[in-house]
């Protein structure tokens, strides 16, 4: 960020400036948060969801920004980020939408294993998105856009217990507004309502306590060489795809790819045999000593396209909607590229 002049002996940064630098940061990752997990995702085939945009950007952007926010005041890095991002779905989904465990809610239970009472493949394919759409991608292009505030907190003391406040009043209006709406009456059984609130706090704790004392740290490996970033957009796109088609329907319709030929329980492993490489590929690539914006600018737009693309065989106006939210996400991508370029 570049500081105005000041009077003549010495330069002196302005308070005021990086005050508004650090609210717009802020507000970024809320509005980036809400548009890359919901608004170019069910709203490709839902547009109703655009009329939900306050309480979307409460729930997602309040959520986010108090995951990112406690993770750089405690130093716990990605795997914090990671971490909270996991309890961040246990809040959203098991306690707000109550999707985790309803038999109606969105017609999660018919999309593969249902045992115990919990719709567990939806379940794995929410803590996908929420970790990856919800939390990691949108604190990325957050730090890409705000470089000055990488690793610094965007809030003060009492804007971060505000951002605490709205993050629990989201998941509130998700049971009385959504929940109430879908599955009318539903409520969630006691035991499965514990069991979401030890999981939060161990999550929580973790995140905050366990893992700044390991000190993990990233290592720039310049023997290690990551591939072209239009071969890392391939990939990241196709692995998406593969995920998310796995787990759920093409467009959230009715029927499951391939049918009956993966069992509910081998789409678990699959989505996981998915995920797991995927993310051990990202890491290999990040510490190779040719890693770039440019890759991380088309890791990112290949997760989002695949994203969008998953919704768009829902109905021909999704595939429109679609087919314009996929340009605008290359089209902004390329211009956030040209300004790094431009300020490097």
């Amino acid at each position: 960020m570049n500081s105005s002049p000041a009077t003549a002996g010495h330069a002196r940064p302005s308070r005021p400036q990086t005050g508004r630098s650090r609210l717009r940061a802020a507000w970024t990752l809320a509005l980036l948060t809400t548009l890359c997990a919901e608004l170019t995702f069910t709203a490709v085939a839902v547009p109703f969801a655009w009329l939900l945009l306050p309480l979307l950007l409460v729930m997602y952007g309040a959520g986010v920004l108090l995951v990112r926010e406690t993770v750089v005041r405690v130093g716990a890095g990605w795997p914090g980020l990671v971490v909270l991002a996991v309890a961040y779905q246990l809040a959203e989904d098991g306690l707000g939408l109550q999707a985790l465990t309803s038999q109606d809610m969105y017609g999660a239970a018919d999309w593969g294993l249902r045992a115990f009472g919990a719709n567990w493949t939806y379940w794995e394919s929410q803590i996908g998105v929420h970790v990856v759409l919800s939390v990691l991608l949108p604190v990325m292009l957050a730090d890409l856009i705000f470089p000055a505030l990488r690793g610094k907190a965007y809030l003060r003391t009492g804007g971060l217990a505000l951002t605490g406040v709205l993050a629990l009043v989201g998941v509130f209006g998700l049971r009385v507004v959504i929940s109430a709406t879908e599955d009318p009456g539903y409520r969630t059984p006691w035991g499965w309502t514990v069991v979401y609130v030890v999981g939060i706090a161990l999550l929580v704790w973790t995140a905050l306590r366990v893992l700044p004392r390991l000190r993990l740290r990233e290592e720039v490996r310049h023997d290690r060489r990551a591939p072209r970033p239009g071969a890392v957009g391939f990939v990241s796109m196709y692995l998406t795809m593969a995920f998310l088609t796995t787990l759920l329907p093409l467009g959230l319709g009715e029927d499951l790819l391939f049918g009956d030929a993966m069992s509910p329980q081998f789409r678990l492993v699959a989505a996981a045999m998915t995920a797991i490489p995927f993310g051990w590929l990202v890491l290999r690539w990040r510490s190779a000593g040719n890693w770039s914006t440019s890759h991380r600018l088309w890791l990112a737009g290949g997760i989002l396209v695949s994203h969008t693309a998953f919704m768009m065989p829902a109905s021909l106006v999704s595939a429109a909607v679609g087919l314009v939210i996929v340009c605008l996400e290359v089209v902004l991508l390329r211009e956030l590229g040209r300004r790094i370029r431009r300020r490097g």
